[in-house]
């Protein structure tokens, strides 16, 4: 999983940088540092804190009316595939969504 920065951890959770900051410092959320200095918090952490904090979904990413689909946003939390399907499940606010399609 690659690692997240603390201000799109921040979007993405819906809550300001400060609060991810909070957390991060109160060991909520796990970090580190990058090779450039920078708190980084890990993909699966991020998506294991969002769904065990499921709050308010994130405000509209585009900032203008469009359609429910492309304002659809979240985070990844979980990928299962196997010789038929496959399964994805995101952390959408307060939502979990599970998405199955042909793996073929």
């Amino acid at each position: 999983m690659p690692d997240i920065r603390v201000r799109e951890a921040a979007e993405l959770l819906g809550v300001s940088d400060d609060t991810v900051r909070r957390w991060i410092d109160d060991g909520s959320l796990p970090a580190h540092l990058d090779g450039s200095g920078r708190k980084v918090i890990d993909g699966a952490a991020l998506a294991a804190f969002a769904r065990a904090n499921a709050a308010a979904a994130p405000k509209d990413p585009l900032g203008i009316g469009s359609s429910a689909r492309n304002r659809f946003a979240g985070l990844v939390t979980n990928v299962i595939v196997d010789e038929v399907m496959a399964q994805v499940e995101m952390q959408c606010g307060p939502f979990t969504v599970v998405s199955l399609m042909s793996s073929q």
